[in-house]
């Protein structure tokens, strides 16, 4: 009796047959780990020096980048809007340094201008949080149930009339900022410098980031934002406030607004009407990058965006310079959005309920 020869084993090994997705991706990633080994290998202290930058820029980007997660994940609302709230801030920064003299002081240590400069945050907070809060107060409450479309072209006519008051506000130039940051290495060695300036950034940054964790995961609030997150009908059900819970969470993405336009006054050394829009599509690419609704993927986006730019511009080998650094960050938007909507460490989800 002759038994057939049975074609699964062929079968088993189509189906574990690597997609052209995956060895685009994969090989997109060795070329880009070899580039950054024989840039290393090349000029190591530079490299590193490169990564230190990249490394701050990306938390500042992540500081702008939790705002728009934040919103996205309460209301599935894209707050284009958010990075000219930065940008305001930015300029807040700027006045509040005017205000209180600084550029008087500058002889003086900068220990003694470091009061002021937390007065100037706590108002750059306040300011830009209950300016986020107003605009959803007042262009995206009443439309919370209209098509998708509607909300969102609120969003980005919110974003012009914002960069216009910066426009009337500061004019159409750079507005410089006084240099009042502690001057003066951190550490240096073997070729490798980290400067006060960077350090104080992270000091800012990093308490900030881990506070609004702890706020989100173990505070009463923090517990409504992610009930509403869930299902806004049945937390209201369960007595949630649902207003002043997605008002708290606009007034929440508006104070990280103002602590990275305080930062980025101080650290960049001058601020633009424009800088809201160009950063604030960085930030958003940054939130994308690592899953749009995520806290960590939003840090984690935002450090990677960093570093990107940072080593595209830096790094001397084979590097496309600094011309192209908004048009890889927007090609890797457009890529993540096509193959990995979800981000790095967000979920696919299916779409309806």
């Amino acid at each position: 009796m002759v038994t057939e020869a049975s074609p699964r084993p062929l079968a088993t090994s189509n189906r574990f047959r690597p997609s052209f997705t995956a060895i685009a991706g994969l090989t997109l990633v060795a070329l880009l780990i070899a580039w950054l080994g024989i840039n290393f290998y090349k000029t190591p202290s530079d490299f590193i020096q490169i990564f230190l930058i990249g490394f701050t820029l990306g938390a500042l980007y992540a500081l702008i980048a939790l705002g728009y997660t934040l919103v996205y994940g309460i209301l599935e609302l894209i707050n284009f809007a958010h990075g000219d709230v930065f940008m305001l801030g930015s300029m807040m920064a700027v006045t509040i340094v005017g205000t209180t003299g600084f550029g008087l002081h500058q002889g003086e240590p900068w220990y003694e201008l470091w009061p002021l400069v937390i007065v100037a945050l706590l108002v750059c907070m306040v300011f830009c949080g209950g300016l986020n809060a107003t605009v959803e107060l007042i262009a995206y409450r009443r439309l919370r149930n209209a098509p998708r479309l509607a909300p969102l072209i609120t969003a980005i006519g919110a974003s012009f009339i914002l960069q216009n008051v910066g426009l009337a506000w500061k004019g159409p130039n750079y507005v410089q900022t006084a240099d009042v940051l502690p001057k003066g290495n951190v550490f240096s060695t073997h070729g490798v410098t980290y400067t006060w300036e960077k350090l104080i950034v992270l000091i800012v940054t990093v308490p900030v980031l881990l506070l609004l964790v702890w706020l989100v995961q173990r505070t009463r609030q923090g517990k409504a934002m992610r009930a509403t997150a869930q299902d806004t009908d049945a937390a209201a059900m369960m007595g949630i406030n649902v207003n002043r819970t997605i008002s708290f969470t606009f007034l929440i993405a508006g104070a990280l607004a103002g602590v990275a336009g305080l930062l980025y006054a101080l650290y960049a050394g001058s601020v633009r009407f424009d800088q809201g829009f160009q950063l604030g599509l960085i930030a958003f690419t940054a939130a994308v990058f690592g899953g749009i609704g995520n806290l960590p993927g939003a840090v984690l986006g935002a450090v990677l965006i960093g570093l990107i730019q940072a080593f595209n511009e830096g790094l001397n080998w084979h590097s496309p310079g600094s011309d192209w650094t908004q048009s890889i960050v927007f090609a890797l938007l457009i890529l993540i959005l096509v193959f990995r909507p979800e981000g790095l460490l967000g979920e696919r989800t299916p779409e309806g309920g």
